[in-house]
């Protein structure tokens, strides 16, 4: 998937040079000079591609919400069960209560669905814990995937995901926890590669999260933002204007928002999983962000309540069918622009110097990545240049 004119920037019969554990070159087959002590192995013509990159996770919790999905198809609104201590607060109660090891190995799981499709990146959020012990302990153990698994794991810290009960009534209390005490744990243990919030309704205002990048930024930590999912906050605008890498979901994004996400060169996440599960209705402004030329990652956003998916191809499709991507947008989506909205050049396109993270597939043609709801036709993957075991 190389830029250049042809759809996906395709090359056929082409053949990739790696060494150690880099792309060294790529091109068609029959102008490859043939190395001495190079090892040959021939793919059958299979395609390709990148390994998949899944740029929004929240893979480390305890429990599930089945009961709260069967409420909302019977008419309960997001909005109300997380205000009747529901929602990520159920989540929050039972992930303070496991222990690391069934934290680890229920994760883990998780991550073996997503990797078996080709992936070979994944972040994973925090935000289940929502005190300073258990936001740790959940960054200990994304760290722990990524060194246990063979895949790439970035942590991102989101202590602002909703208000923990106890500080119900106490905003400005748990504010300063964020800022004052978490933060600053977080990065000394070098726990996190970025920080993430909520903001929306149910969650942080606008100036609240300006307060918490801020104080992140000054630590080193670049930014994220859940945005606009349900209202429009002028959380992305904020955000751009920090240099966030990415702000996700984005269904009620402003025309300001896309300006200044497209000046800021911000990615827009979509998470086609999480409108699927809501039963939303407004989609993101796809073509306003096209036509803006903002970057558009595609992700499961796996997490308990809004988007039990663990699947990168089925939100690949879902992107298409239910947001107009075009397949070779989703594609794109779930590489190299979902590595840019990680802040990470080094992975997500096959060119010469970058990571050596690959995905073959028993495809005729890359529109079947998208194409096949529930088929899953990764064919082997590579790691550095090093076949994965499956």
């Amino acid at each position: 998937m190389q830029a250049g004119g042809a759809p996906y920037g395709l090359v056929r019969n082409a053949g990739i040079r790696i060494r150690n554990g880099r792309i060294a070159w790529v091109g068609a087959a029959a102008g490859r000079e043939e190395q001495p002590t190079e090892e040959r192995l021939d793919l059958g013509g299979r395609l390709v591609t990148p390994g998949l990159i899944d740029c929004h996770t929240h893979l480390v919790y305890a429990g599930n919400r089945a009961n709260e999905w069967s409420r909302r198809l019977a008419g309960a609104t997001y909005e109300e069960i997380a205000r009747e201590g529901g929602g990520i607060a159920s989540t929050v109660r039972a992930t303070r209560e496991a222990v690391d090891d069934d934290l680890l190995d229920t994760a883990r799981d998780r991550l073996h669905a997503l990797m078996a499709e080709g992936l070979t990146t994944v972040e994973i959020k925090s935000g289940y814990g929502l005190d300073l012990e258990t936001e740790l302990r959940m960054l200990r153990v994304a760290r722990k995937l990524g060194r246990k698994e063979n895949v790439d794991v970035i942590a991102t810290f989101l202590g602002a995901h909703a208000l923990p009960p106890e500080h119900g009534d106490n905003r400005e209390g748990y504010l300063r926890l964020l800022v004052e005490d978490m933060l600053p744990a977080v990065a000394a243990e070098g726990l996190a590669d970025a920080v993430d919030a909520y903001c929306e309704g149910v969650a942080f205002t606008t100036d609240e999260v300006g307060e918490i990048f801020e104080r992140a930024r000054a630590l080193g930590l670049p930014v994220r933002l859940h945005a606009e999912q349900f209202s429009d906050s002028g959380g992305a605008a904020m955000a751009a204007s920090l240099g966030a890498l990415s702000c996700d979901h984005l269904e009620y994004l402003s025309p300001e928002g896309i300006d200044a996400m497209a000046s800021a060169g911000t990615v827009a996440v979509l998470a086609p999983g999480a409108y699927y599960y809501l039963g939303e209705t407004r989609k993101p402004p796809v073509e306003a962000l096209r036509a803006a030329g903002v970057p558009m990652a595609v992700s499961t956003d796996h997490n308990p309540g809004t988007s039990p998916m663990l699947s990168l191809l089925a939100a690949m499709n879902m992107a298409c069918v239910l947001f107009g991507l075009t397949p070779e947008e989703a594609l794109r989506g779930a590489t190299v622009n979902a590595a840019r909205a990680l802040g990470l050049n080094d992975r997500g396109s096959i060119v010469r110097g970058k990571r050596a993270d690959l995905a073959v597939w028993d495809v005729q043609s890359p529109d079947e990545l998208s194409y096949a709801l529930g088929s899953n036709p990764c064919y082997r993957v590579y790691k550095n240049g090093v076949p994965r075991e499956s």
